[in-house]
C-alpha cells in the first residue's frame, strides 16, 4: 500500500466519524444508557479498512503467526484479508490466536512482559475499539489523560502544573504494581456490561481476555505460559483493546473519587495518567490527616459514659445500641481520612470497654476471667458491637 494512500485512509471517514459522534452523544446524555446492536458495525467494510491503516501506520511486531502487513499485502491481498476477517466476525466464527510475549527490559534492570496479538487480532481488536470507545469516553473524567484520544502526558502535568500553583503542594505519588496483569476478568466485564449489553461484543473481549500467551525459551521453542481459557486476571500490554479496558477499569477510583466529593472532603486532586497518579494535597493537613487529640478524647469519654458501671440495670441491648451509634457516627467522618491507627485505638477501647461492662454485670473482678468469658469476636458476634473500620471503606463504585 502506497504511503500517499495510507494517510489519505488514516482521516477518519465521515461515515464512521458521524457514528462516533452519535455513539457519544446518546452515552452523554443518557449516563444510564446501555448499548445494544453495536456488533453489526464492528466488520462494515469502511471501518475494517480504516483501522487496517491505523494499525499499519502503528507498526509493530508480528504475533505468533509471523505475518506482518507485507505479507498480507504481497500474498493475501488487503482486500482478500478484511474480507475473510469480516465474515467470521458477521459468522461469529472468528476466534484470536494467541498471544505472542515478549519480554522489555526497564531502566532499573528488571523486565515486563509484553503482549503482542497477531495483526489479524490486532485490526479486529481495533475496530471493536473504534465503535465503543466514544461510549466510555462521555464517561471518563477530565482529570484521566493515559491512552485517550486528543489527551496525553503533556496534559497531565499541565494540570498538575496548575494544581501546584494553587496551593495543592503536597503531593502523593502512585504506580499500581502490574496492575495490567492483575485486572480482574469478571469484575472488568461487569464495568464494560454497565454501558454495553450487546452480547456479541462482550464475548469477543472476553476470547481476547482469555487468549493464550505463548512465550518462548533462549533456544526459540515456545510454550504455554499463561492465558487460557481458566486465566482469570490480567489483559496483555501490547494488545490494541488494552489500554481502553485498563481504562474502563480503573475509572471506578475516579468514580469513587467523585461519588465520596474526596476533592472537598480531602481537600485534594487527582491526576491519572493510566495506571499511574498523583493525588496533589493542600496545606499540611491531608497527608498525615488524623482526627485531633481532643476528638479522641471525646469519643473515648463518650463511650467510658456510655459504658460505665452505674448503667448496668438498663437493658444490655440499649447499651449497645448507645455505644454503636456513637461509634458508627465518629467512624464513618474518619474514615476517608489517613487514620488507621486512631480508628483502631477507639476499636480497642469500646471492646475494653464493653467487656468491663459485662464483667461488672456477671459481678467478675479478674480481667483474665473477663477476656476469657468475653473475648473481642464474641463481643461482635453474641452481643453486637459495631466493628469499626480500620482501614479506608469506599463503597463499590457499582452501588
Amino acid at each position: 500500500m502506497e504511503e500517499k494512500g495510507i494517510a489519505k485512509l488514516l482521516t477518519t471517514p465521515e461515515a464512521v466519524r458521524t457514528l462516533q459522534r452519535k455513539l457519544y452523544t446518546k452515552a452523554k446524555q443518557e449516563p444510564a444508557y446501555r448499548f445494544y446492536a453495536l456488533y453489526d458495525k464492528v466488520w462494515r467494510a469502511d471501518i475494517l479498512m480504516h483501522v487496517y491503516c491505523l494499525v499499519r501506520a502503528n507498526k509493530g511486531s508480528s504475533g505468533v503467526d509471523g505475518m506482518n502487513f507485507e505479507d498480507i499485502e504481497q500474498k493475501t491481498g488487503i482486500d482478500t484479508f478484511l474480507l475473510e476477517l469480516a465474515q467470521d466476525l458477521k459468522n461469529k466464527t472468528y476466534t484470536p490466536s494467541p498471544v505472542r510475549r515478549v519480554m522489555i527490559p526497564k531502566a532499573d534492570g528488571s523486565q515486563r512482559p509484553l503482549g503482542i496479538p497477531t495483526t489479524r487480532d490486532r485490526v479486529a481488536q481495533m475496530a471493536v475499539k473504534l465503535v465503543i470507545e466514544p461510549i466510555f469516553e462521555a464517561d471518563f473524567c477530565p482529570n484521566s489523560y493515559g491512552f485517550r484520544p486528543k489527551k496525553s502526558a503533556h496534559g497531565a502535568v499541565d494540570e498538575i502544573a496548575a494544581a501546584l500553583h494553587q496551593g495543592y503542594t503536597r503531593v502523593i505519588d502512585a504506580d499500581l504494581s502490574k496492575y495490567f496483569d492483575s485486572i480482574p476478568h469478571a469484575k472488568l466485564l461487569a464495568v464494560v456490561a454497565e454501558r454495553i449489553v450487546d452480547g456479541a461484543i462482550l464475548h469477543i473481549i472476553k476470547l481476547w481476555l482469555k487468549a493464550p500467551v505463548i512465550g518462548e525459551d533462549k533456544d526459540g521453542t515456545r510454550k504455554n505460559v499463561g492465558g487460557g481459557k481458566t486465566n482469570s486476571k490480567g489483559t496483555p500490554q501490547g494488545g490494541v483493546i488494552s489500554p481502553l479496558l485498563s481504562n474502563c477499569y480503573l475509572h471506578l477510583l475516579d468514580r469513587i473519587w467523585e461519588r465520596h466529593q474526596l476533592h472537598q472532603k480531602l481537600e485534594a486532586q487527582i491526576v491519572r495518567y493510566a495506571d499511574d497518579f498523583v493525588v496533589l494535597c493542600a496545606g499540611k493537613s491531608y497527608t498525615h490527616a488524623c482526627p485531633a487529640p481532643k476528638s479522641l478524647v471525646k469519643i473515648r469519654d463518650r463511650i467510658t459514659q456510655l459504658t460505665a458501671r452505674e448503667r448496668t440495670l438498663i437493658p444490655l441491648s440499649d447499651i449497645v445500641g448507645s455505644v454503636n451509634a456513637s461509634l458508627r457516627g465518629w467512624a464513618n467522618y474518619f474514615h476517608y481520612r489517613n487514620s488507621s491507627s486512631a480508628l483502631g485505638k477507639v476499636k480497642v477501647h469500646a471492646e475494653e470497654r464493653l467487656r468491663i461492662h459485662l464483667m461488672n454485670r456477671h459481678k467478675i473482678k479478674d480481667r483474665r476471667i473477663g477476656l476469657g468469658r468475653f473475648p473481642s469476636q464474641q463481643l461482635y458476634m453474641k452481643y453486637g458491637l459495631y466493628k469499626v473500620p480500620t482501614t479506608a471503606g469506599w463503597k463499590s463504585a457499582h452501588a
